[in-house]
């Protein structure tokens, strides 16, 4: 067994608390069924948000799925011009086998923060 991390990303569509859990949602149940995960191998998660959305935590979504014994810390991302708005990040750190091979996720419209990883998703 050894420490892997993955990144992730979603978009949404307005400021409010269910459009923020809710992709928050998929996007952590993307990230634990494309590796085999479950929230007791997790470490620890850290989210972002864009300045723009600030209604809930994306952790909250996180506890709904079982993570109520991770570690979760949310931020904000670095306002940065031209950059896409509306998008949640995570960070998470779990345990594997030496042999596996982390599959990241990137859903809605921030799939064009990764175009390399398009054709594995």
């Amino acid at each position: 067994m050894r420490l892997f991390a993955l990144r992730g990303a979603t978009s949404v569509d307005r400021n409010e608390a269910d459009a923020i859990l809710g992709p928050t949602e998929t996007l952590m149940h993307e990230l634990l069924v494309r590796n085999d995960l479950h929230p007791d191998d997790v470490v620890s998660c850290i989210f972002t948000l864009t300045p723009d959305l600030d209604a809930e935590f994306p952790a909250v979504a996180a506890r709904r799925l079982g993570f109520d014994r991770v570690p979760l810390l949310c931020a904000q991302e670095v306002e940065v011009p031209g950059a896409l708005p509306k998008v949640i990040r995570v960070l998470l750190h779990y345990y594997a086998a030496d042999g596996h091979s982390a599959q990241h996720v990137y859903l809605g419209e921030a799939r064009s923060l990764r175009r390399d990883l398009d054709s594995a998703q």
